[in-house]
C-alpha cells in the first residue's frame, strides 16, 4: 500500500522492497508498516482505547495496513504473535523513552521557511563546522535554547552546526552514541516540531545543520529490533556490541531501514547532510553491489531534491577511498575528519605523547605535510596499533579533510576532559589556533572552544543497573592508556559516567561568554581573514607548500598563478634570529615585500606584539607565534586589519 508523500518525500518514500515503514497518518487514519519475518501476526495496539488491529501480511516479511481510529498524537505499540506490546523500531516520537510507547507523528505538519528563504543547503567549500552537544551546549539542554545561540554563532563565523547523535537513547542523559531508536529525536531535548523549529532557526540565521548518524552499531539498552528479526544484525563485533547486518542472509531489508533513516533526517528534518560515525565498524562484503555507505550518501543527496548536503566521515584506519570519486572506487563522500592534525597539534601544545598521540612529534614537517596531503599516516607502520595505517590520499584535495583541536571524543579521552587551551601556553594556543584557521582543512569548532569556556566535557550516560557497573569499569579501563597524565584533572575524568554531577559540569554557562573577549576577538578575526580574503577563500587558484626553518619553526605557502601569494609564518619555539634563508619559499613575489597582515601575538589577544621580517636583514621570528604575510610594493600599502563583523 502506497500513502502519498509531499513534494520533497516527506512520507519517507524510497525506492527497494521497504517503500515504508513506520507510521503515517493519511486522510483515512494512519498508515502502519513493519518488518518481522520471523512473525505470523502483527497488531497495532492503541494507548487510548487499548484496541487491536491486525495487519495484513506481505511478501518479504512486512506487515501494513490502516487504522482508521490511529491519529498524530496517539500513542501506539506492536504486538507479535499475540505477545507483549513493544514500540515501533521506526517510531518518529517516544515521549516517554525507548521503552514505553510509540506516538504518531505527522510529517507534514511543520510549516517550514526554507522555501521563503531560497535555502539550497550546504557545499564543503569555505564552510565552518561547529560540533555541538545539545543536552550541555545551553543549561537548559534543549532545542528550543539552543537557537538563542545562533546569531552569535553567525555573527563570530560559524557556517555549519553539527548535531550529536539525537536518535533517542536510554536514560536521561548521554552522548548519544547508544541509541535504539533511530527515527526518534531524543525526548529529554524537546519534541519532533521543536527539532524542526530549531533547524528552520538556523536556516533563517544562515547556518547549515549537519547530524552525527551511528550506523555501526546500536546500544544495549531498549534496543527492540531483535524481537521484529534477529537479521539485523552480524556475527561481525564492533568495539560497542554486534555490527549491523548489511551484508548477510536478509540484509536487503536491513539495508532499506537504515537508507530510509537516512532519507528521513534529510527530507523530513532537512537537515543538510550527515556525519557518519566510526565507518571502519560499518560492514560491508559487496553482496548487495554498491557498499552501503556509498549508498548512504547516494540517498542522502537524493532525498534533499534541489539543495545540496555533505557527508563527512569518521574513519580511525585513515581510508582515503571514503572520499575518493565512486567512478574510481571510491565512496563519494566529501570529507573525512583528520586526527593526525589533531595528535600533532595536542603534542606540539602539551609535550605529551603517551596512547595513541606516541606516533605523532609535533614537528614542522608533520604540520606541513598535513597541510598539503591531509592525512600523515597514509600506509606507513603505526607503532601504536603495530601494523600499518592509512592508504594514500596524496592526490586528495586537503578542504576535504576535516580538521580540529578539539571534539567531543578528544576532549573527553585525553585524560583531562579540559579544553586544550587550560593545558597548554597561551601563546603557543593561538599560535596553533592561527595555523589551524588559516591552513587549507576545512575546521570545526567543539562547542565553548569559540569564547574560551572553561567547562570540561566529561564521558556521562545515565544506565541503569548492571550495566551502569559495566560501563564505569570499561570507561575506567579505558583512560588507564593516559596513565602517566596521573592528574587530580586526569583522575577526574575516570570518574563515575552514571553520576548526574558528572553530565551537570559539562554544561556550558552562558555567563563565561563575555570572560575572554580576547579570544572571541582571535576566532573572529581569523574567521574573517578566512572568508575574505582572496586567496584563504579559494577564490583564486592555489597550492599549498611549505619548508622547516628551525625546530620548532616552518611557513606554509599559498602559490598562486597571480602573484598574490600568502605566506605563513609558524613559530612554537622561542624567538630566533636567522641571518640565512636558502628557502625560496620565504621569498616574496619580484616587486614586492612582505608585509604583516596578521599575527596571533597582537595586543588584543593577549599578545606582545609583532611585526613583518627585515627585508633587508636577517629574519626574527618572534616566538611562539603565527603570522600571515601577504605580498606588497614598498612604501605603498599599509595591511588593515581584519574586520570583525558577520558574514555577508
Amino acid at each position: 500500500m502506497e500513502i502519498p508523500g509531499g513534494e520533497n518525500g516527506d512520507c519517507m518514500l524510497a525506492t527497494g522492497t521497504a517503500s515504508l515503514v513506520g507510521a503515517i497518518p493519511t486522510e483515512k487514519g494512519t498508515h502502519f508498516r513493519v518488518w518481522a519475518p520471523v512473525t505470523r501476526k502483527v497488531e497495532v495496539v492503541l494507548a487510548k482505547d487499548s484496541s487491536r488491529s491486525r495487519l495484513a501480511p506481505e511478501e518479504g516479511g512486512y506487515f501494513s495496513g490502516v487504522v482508521p481510529d490511529a491519529h498524530a498524537g496517539d500513542l501506539y505499540r506492536f504486538s507479535l504473535d499475540g505477545g507483549e506490546a513493544i514500540p515501533d523500531p521506526a517510531s518518529r516520537f517516544q515521549p516517554e523513552g525507548p521503552h514505553g510507547p510509540s506516538e504518531i507523528i505527522d510529517p507534514q505538519a511543520y510549516g517550514w521557511s526554507d522555501d521563503e528563504l531560497k535555502w539550497r543547503g550546504i557545499s564543503l567549500a569555505g564552510q565552518i563546522f561547529y560540533e555541538l552537544h545539545i543536552g550541555t551546549f545551553t543549561p537548559e539542554g534543549t532545542y528550543a535554547a539552543a537557537i538563542a545561540q545562533f546569531p552569535r554563532l553567525r555573527e563570530l563565523g560559524i557556517t555549519v552546526l553539527e548535531c550529536m547523535p539525537l536518535g533517542e537513547f536510554a536514560g536521561k542523559v548521554g552522548w548519544g552514541y547508544d541509541g535504539v531508536d533511530l527515527f526518534a529525536p531524543f525526548h529529554h531535548y524537546g519534541r519532533p516540531e521543536e527539532l524542526k523549529r530549531m533547524i528552520d532557526a538556523a536556516h533563517q540565521q544562515g547556518l547549515g545543520v549537519v547530524l552525527d548518524v551511528v550506523y555501526n552499531h546500536l546500544g544495549p539498552d531498549g534496543n527492540y529490533l531483535t524481537k521484529y528479526s534477529d537479521r539485523y544484525f552480524s556475527d561481525d563485533k564492533t568495539e560497542w556490541g554486534a555490527s549491523i547486518n548489511f551484508d548477510g542472509e536478509d540484509s536487503a531489508p536491513v539495508r532499506e531501514f537504515f537508507l530510509a533513516n537516512v532519507a528521513y533526517w534529510i527530507s523530513e528534518y532537512h537537515f543538510d547532510g550527515l556525519r557518519l560515525d566510526a565507518t571502519q565498524s560499518i560492514h560491508d562484503n559487496g553482496s548487495h553491489g554498491n557498499h552501503i555507505i556509498t549508498e548512504i550518501a547516494k540517498r542522502a543527496r537524493e532525498s534533499a531534491g534541489k539543495r545540496s548536503v555533505v557527508v563527512v566521515a569518521e574513519n580511525e584506519p585513515q581510508d582515503s577511498c571514503l572520499i575518493c570519486p565512486v567512478e574510481e572506487d571510491g565512496y563519494g563522500l566529501d570529507a573525512v575528519w583528520n586526527d593526525d592534525f589533531h595528535h600533532s597539534a595536542v603534542v606540539a601544545l602539551t609535550g605529551h605523547r603517551e596512547a595513541y598521540f606516541s606516533d605523532h612529534f609535533g614537528r614542522p614537517q608533520e604540520f606541513i605535510s598535513s597541510a598539503k596531503y591531509g592525512y600523515l599516516y597514509q600506509g606507513q607502520y603505526y607503532s601504536w596499533q603495530k601494523k600499518p595505517r592509512g592508504t594514500s590520499s596524496l592526490h586528495v584535495d586537503s578542504s576535504a579533510f576535516v580538521t580540529f583541536l578539539e571534539n567531543h571524543d578528544q576532549v573527553a579521552n585525553l585524560g583531562r576532559s579540559l579544553p586544550l587551551r587550560l593545558i597548554s601556553n597561551p601563546a603557543r594556543y593561538r599560535a596553533m589556533t592561527g595555523l589551524w584557521l588559516l591552513g587549507p582543512g576545512t575546521p570545526m569548532f567543539f562547542q565553548g572552544q569559540e569564547y574560551g569556556s572553561d567547562a570540561p566535557f566529561f564521558y556521562f550516560a545515565d544506565h541503569a543497573g548492571d550495566l551502569a557497573g559495566s560501563v564505569t569499569r570499561g570507561r575506567r579501563e579505558f583512560m588507564l592508556q593516559f596513565a602517566d597524565q596521573d592528574t587530580p584533572e586526569m583522575r577526574a575524568c575516570s570518574e563515575n559516567p552514571e553520576d548526574p554531577r558528572t553530565f551537570m559540569k559539562s554544561r556550558l554557562e552562558p555567563s563565561e561568554q563575555e570572560r575572554h573577549p580576547e579570544i572571541v576577538r582571535l576566532h573572529r578575526d581569523l574567521l574573517a581573514l578566512r572568508r575574505e580574503d582572496p586567496v584563504l577563500n579559494r577564490r583564486i587558484g592555489s597550492f599549498v607548500d611549505g619548508a622547516v626553518l628551525g625546530d620548532q619553526s616552518f611557513v606554509l605557502r599559498y602559490v598562486t598563478s597571480v602573484g598574490e601569494d600568502r605566506l605563513i609564518v609558524v613559530n612554537l619555539g622561542v624567538t630566533l634570529e636567522l641571518e640565512h634563508l636558502p628557502e625560496p619559499l620565504v621569498a616574496p613575489p619580484a616587486g614586492y615585500t612582505w608585509q604583516l597582515r596578521w599575527a596571533s601575538e597582537w595586543p588584543e589577544y593577549g599578545g606582545c606584539g609583532a611585526y613583518a621580517p627585515d627585508r633587508f636583514g636577517s629574519w626574527r621570528l618572534v616566538g611562539e607565534c603565527t603570522q600571515l604575510l601577504i605580498p606588497a610594493q614598498p612604501g605603498v600599502f599599509q595591511p588593515e586589519k581584519p574586520k570583525s563583523g558577520a558574514p555577508e
